[in-house]
């Protein structure tokens, strides 16, 4: 440790760390525009000058390292005029445009102006002109001539985002923030460039000039996307989301998230929204109220429980829905006898040994891993923020390798870090591929192989990563959606789980959706041999209950779900949006996330609860509500919840009541391999593209204009996926 002086207050802080550093940890402001605690130290802004005692002149604070012994004055008058110089630089050509800005009421130049600028400028000289470019769907350039040059952008996309797409061109006064030739920003995470421009260069081109900063409410809420469980602040203007922006939660999101956490919330007041209960009459759909629509559904369940026997009802749930939701989903089943529940809609085997799958370690260590062998997942896609973390590791020297099927994933590019190893096999071989790496690990440890599996001669590539799994302290296997998805899924755990033991990883599954691990916590699939989502959308069913779910983009069946749910009686959907209208005999609309109370639980077992921040549109409900009402009409037992969280207390216990994490007792990535499903034929497996995961990112237009959208519904198209 390092002491110095701060201001009279002595201060000690780890070697290496630079006066920036030691003026926060005393909570000390030094007023900068190009400093950020995530990104490398650039020191172009010079706003965060202080007067270091025997310096010659004012040393930036975040570039200069503390020494022993330093006296340091943040607050002298060599101090405060240094920065009262810089600023007048800043403002130079500084547009006045504060009263239409977007920025304006929480921009960091606006606020350093009142404290370091001057009452007018003694420069008469015409200002810069800066000419707007177009970089895509999301971020708004328009105003680049407000630009101090503090370059965060141009290094969040080369550090987090793993991809320089602005950069600085020409020098001095010509100086200008741009991409390459013309073109746009794809990143995945490109919306926190917006978040960290310290003055409104960048902008959000959804959000832009439809309201003002102070005119928003601001509530908590989670992202019901991807299995990271992002935290977010929901911004609210007359009971409308208006913007999303990231809450800062280290051990989750820390001060990132994706774009589809962002932007999607533009579909919850979208033209497809379903505002009141409907019911196919004689092929046409026709409003009705509430009591109507669920004396409907239930005389139909109770008919064809009476006909064909209550094994003939079944329930599709989605794993981006609530916790009490999924859990009021497998209740109304179970109670009307039926065990046909299943949120595995992507899926293709099911025979999954008991436990509930996670990601088998927590979502922050995987910034300090040292090794990390990733299978059958497009990281960057799939988990943005996951791909983040494991970034970070490769930046500091962590060895990744992947195995994956597709070519384009083995570019650098593709992947945005460096991968050390990279295994392109089709998916019908990845089972082969982690034999090889098994043979090569028993070979090097003389350890047999798990019961069932062959010895085989490993190729180098086994080898090598064999080797590379050997070296360093913290490793993890982890297993992604393509994984989780493939036709032999029990297999490649249970392999990856043998080579882990070996090794001293850590594995498990990325996890799809932002409930996948609530889903099987409270019992979301078969549990006494009921149907599983194959065999339900393979036209077992008589009466089907769609929860939140558009089947023909939602599973693994495609196209022909259309075919085998037609053999149904009835079809019931619960969604936000008019979904299913050719598939479903009833629409009931269902409150969005932003709209209901709930639950998530993320890949890491993390419990999240969050609360309405909207009212829903029209006669939208929280599908627990329909779900508890439709149960009380049933006359089944269990219904009588009053609130979301006497749900929640009846689905996990009151033992568990509170937790802050799923109970370790119940989760488990423990499988066993089984050699008669060595050589079963694999299929490429069904997963999802970025924009295509769930319902309301599918209805986001800004993301769907985006090149990751366009490229997904061009080969959604051509697999005859879209009708």
């Amino acid at each position: 440790m390092v002491e110095i002086q701060l201001d009279g207050q002595k201060v000690e802080v780890p070697e290496g760390s630079t006066v920036m550093h030691a003026a926060e940890k005393v909570g000390t402001f030094v007023p900068h525009f190009c400093y950020h605690k995530k990104l490398s130290i650039a020191a172009n802004c010079r706003m965060c000058l202080v007067d270091v005692e025997k310096a010659p002149k004012p040393m930036p604070a975040c570039a200069t390292p503390v020494t022993q012994g330093m006296v340091v004055h943040t607050k002298s008058e060599k101090a405060i005029k240094a920065q009262k110089s810089v600023m007048e630089f800043l403002l130079i050509n500084h547009p006045l445009d504060c009263p239409i800005c977007d920025q304006g009421g929480e921009c960091q130049l606006q606020d350093l102006a009142v404290g370091y600028g001057g009452s007018g400028s003694r420069y008469a000289e015409e200002k810069r002109v800066v000419l707007h470019k177009d970089v895509g769907p999301l971020i708004s350039m328009e105003e680049m001539s407000r630009c101090i040059h503090c370059t965060r952008c141009v290094r969040f996309g080369q550090e987090m985002a793993g991809a320089m797409e602005l950069g600085m061109s020409h020098r001095g006064e010509h100086s200008e923030i741009e991409t390459f030739v013309g073109m746009s920003v794809d990143s995945e995470l490109s919306g926190n460039m917006i978040d960290i421009c310290p003055v409104g260069a960048l902008t959000s081109k959804p959000f832009r000039y439809s309201a003002r900063t102070w005119e928003l409410s601001r509530r908590k809420s989670i992202s019901p996307h991807d299995s990271t469980g992002s935290n977010l602040v929901v911004q609210v203007k007359h009971n409308q989301v208006m913007r999303v922006l990231p809450l800062e939660n280290e051990e989750v999101n820390e001060c990132w998230i994706a774009d589809r956490d962002r932007f999607s919330y533009e579909a919850l007041a979208g033209d497809e929204r379903l505002t009141g209960p409907m019911i196919k009459q004689g092929g046409q759909w026709r409003e009705v109220d509430w009591q109507t629509a669920l004396e409907y559904v239930s005389n139909g369940f109770r008919q064809i429980s009476r006909d064909h026997g209550p094994t003939s009802l079944g329930a599709l749930v989605s794993p981006h829905s609530t916790l009490e939701e999924l859990y009021l989903a497998g209740l109304l089943m179970r109670r009307l006898g039926s065990d046909n529940i299943d949120h595995r809609l992507r899926c293709a085997d099911f025979s999954a040994a008991p436990g509930v799958r996670w990601l088998g370690t927590s979502i922050a260590s995987l910034s300090a891993m040292q090794t990390v062998l990733v299978v059958g997942s497009n990281l960057r896609k799939d988990h943005p923020l996951f791909a983040l973390r494991i970034r970070q590791a490769a930046r500091a020297g962590a060895t990744v390798m992947s195995l994956n099927g597709s070519r384009q994933l083995a570019h650098k590019d593709a992947w945005a870090l460096p991968l050390r190893h990279s295994w392109l096999a089709d998916a019908s071989h990845w089972q082969a591929a982690l034999v090889e790496i098994a043979s090569a690990l028993s070979q090097m440890t003389a350890s047999s192989l798990p019961e069932g599996v062959p010895a085989v001669q490993p190729s180098e590539q086994a080898r090598q990563m064999a080797q590379a799994l050997q070296s360093g302290e913290r490793k993890a296997i982890v297993l992604g959606n393509a994984a989780a998805h493939h036709a032999q899924a029990s297999n490649l755990l249970a392999l990856c789980a043998w080579i882990a033991a070996q090794t001293g990883a850590r594995v498990g599954y990325l996890t799809e959706a932002a409930n996948t691990v609530g889903a099987q916590w409270v019992a979301a699939q078969p549990q006494s041999g009921g149907l599983n989502a194959s065999q339900m959308l393979g036209g077992a069913l008589k009466a089907a209950l769609l929860l939140n779910i558009e089947p023909l983009v939602d599973s693994a069946a495609g196209p022909t779900a259309r075919q085998a749910l037609s053999r149904a009686e009835m079809v019931v959907s619960l969604s936000p949006f008019r979904a299913n209208m050719d598939l479903a005999d009833v629409l009931l609309p269902i409150a969005a996330f932003t709209e209901t109370p709930g639950t998530f639980v993320n890949a890491e077992g993390r419990v999240q609860g969050f609360h309405a921040v909207v009212k829903p549109p029209g006669q939208s409900r929280p599908a627990w509500k329909v779900l508890r009402v439709l149960g009380q009409m049933l006359e089944l037992p269990g219904f009588e919840a009053e609130s979301a969280a006497d749900v929640l207390a009846q689905a996990i216990g009151p033992a568990v009541e509170g937790a802050r994490f799923v109970p370790a007792e119940r989760l488990s990535n423990a499988a066993v391999f089984d050699p008669s499903r060595l050589t079963a034929p694999a299929a490429e497996p069904v997963t999802a593209a970025i924009y295509q995961l769930d319902g309301i990112v599918r209805r986001a237009a800004s993301l769907q204009l985006t090149v990751d959208a366009r490229a997904s519904l061009t080969s959604a198209a051509a697999q005859g996926v879209l009708a």
